[in-house]
């Protein structure tokens, strides 16, 4: 009868692209126990997973550990993706490296069209370890992404039997398979015997179609005794952006101030986050350095975002070439 995916109450054909961009998903241990990239995927390699119920179509774009993944690879992830979409896929996986998961998640979540779902999974174990969860999450995520339920979510992320928001969503351990969490607000829904079921939904999404990405976005952690050598180091040409993870609601050590100043006199846009795992940047504090103050200096405060995800908005509105109050707008909350 050919391939079907069999749901509650669906019996469709789905056609899903496998786009396979490396990671430990895709790697191996050796004999002496390291973890290493494979010359082929095997994730990609095994049908078995299949079981008759989606048209699956295999593209190995990359194979790269996650930290070297950069925004010019993900553009193209989103190209390939359009590309398919244009072409009657049905929905998307993408398996990719944990430590810069949300990352990519979120670009892809803010560049493309909210049409079909888009889904990004990873693993904590190699393929070849005790206790592998690759093989099951790349099942989980094509299960959500043949869901008809699964559309109007934005891009999503499927790890460990739970469905994340790619705003949200954040890696919060260095080793355990349940890494994946989303502060606050939890999960959107959970994959159960085979199934997605979902609990929340999404609100309100903004993406911006770009063709290119830009370089000199930087990302800044706050400390106690932070003063102004980090940011008079960025007082170059190539400096486009700055995110700064600010030490509470959204506060600073009053030493940064002359040369974040100075940044502001280039015209760099700055945005400020919260270091916080919970909550949101907000302007209560009126004191030096406090998020007030901030503010008034011409600091964007970025609720509801963690820094990386905040340097990627941040990357993509200048992509796009926003700048003044639209850039403003487009960076101000999570939401917009």
């Amino acid at each position: 009868m050919g391939n079907q995916f069999f749901g509650r109450g669906v019996n469709v054909v789905k056609k899903i692209l496998a786009i396979h961009t490396g990671g430990t998903i895709s790697m191996s241990q050796n004999a002496q126990g390291e973890v290493v990239p494979n010359d082929q995927n095997p994730i990609a390699q095994d049908a078995t997973i299949l079981a008759g119920r989606v048209q699956l179509i295999t593209d190995e774009m990359f194979n790269l550990p996650s930290p070297h993944m950069t925004p010019v690879q993900m553009l193209q992830i989103k190209q390939r993706i359009l590309k398919a979409e244009a072409q009657g896929i049905d929905g998307v996986v993408i398996t990719h490296g944990t430590d810069t998961l949300e990352e990519t998640a979120y670009f892809l979540d803010l560049t493309l069209p909210n049409t079909i779902p888009v889904v990004v999974t990873g693993a904590m174990r190699s393929s070849n370890e005790v206790g592998s969860d690759g093989l099951y999450n790349f099942q989980s995520a094509i299960e959500v992404a043949a869901a008809d339920a699964s559309r109007d979510n934005g891009v999503m992320v499927v790890m460990n039997d739970e469905i994340h928001t790619a705003r949200y969503v954040t890696k919060t351990h260095t080793t355990n398979v349940a890494t994946f969490r989303t502060p606050t607000f939890g999960p959107i829904g959970l994959v159960t015997k085979g199934h997605p079921m979902y609990f929340q939904k999404l609100i309100q999404q903004t993406t911006c179609d770009i063709d290119h990405v830009i370089d000199g976005v930087y990302l800044l952690k706050a400390y106690a005794g932070m003063d102004a050598s980090l940011f008079d180091a960025l007082a170059t040409d190539r400096t486009q952006g700055l995110v700064i993870e600010g030490v509470g609601a959204g506060n600073l050590p009053p030493a940064t101030l002359p040369g974040i100043q100075r940044l502001l006199d280039r015209q760099i846009p700055i945005v400020l986050v919260s270091r916080c795992y919970n909550g949101v940047a907000e302007d209560i504090y009126d004191y030096p350095g406090g998020g007030i103050g901030l503010r008034k200096m011409g600091l964007l405060l970025c609720q509801g975002l963690n820094g990386q995800k905040a340097r990627i908005k941040l990357l993509v509105g200048l992509s796009a070439g926003l700048t003044g109050s639209d850039l403003a707008d487009f960076l101000r909350t999570a939401v917009s």
